[in-house]
């Protein structure tokens, strides 16, 4: 009996071992995205609606939302790797995803 009960507490802690193994990390943080939006992101974009100014040449975040087939992994992938006009923000990964559902946020 002790053998079949040391086997079956061995399943166990193997079975939990690749259930937590295999639990997506945590979401994104909307509000730290929020957070860093307003520091890096509002001397161009208009990133919340209380803003008083941004540049007319780009699009605000709740547009940049709103677009078709928008998605926050997309965002998040773009931030990584920005095009020449924009600064380069040396963002990590989970900051990148902090913005971009920040961005997924504004849908209305």
């Amino acid at each position: 009996m002790s053998m079949i009960r040391s086997c079956a507490a061995a399943a166990l802690i193997v079975a939990v071992a690749i259930a937590i193994n295999c639990v997506p990390s945590t979401a994104a943080d909307v509000g730290h995205g929020e957070q860093l939006a307003r520091r890096w992101c509002s001397t161009c974009h208009l990133v919340a609606s209380d803003q008083q100014q941004a540049s007319a040449d780009v699009p605000s975040f709740s547009a940049v939302a709103r677009t078709p087939n928008f998605s926050p992994e997309k965002v998040a992938f773009f931030l990584l790797d920005p095009h020449p006009k924009m600064p380069n923000l040396a963002l990590g990964r989970r900051e990148a995803e902090d913005i971009a559902a920040y961005i997924a946020s504004l849908a209305k």
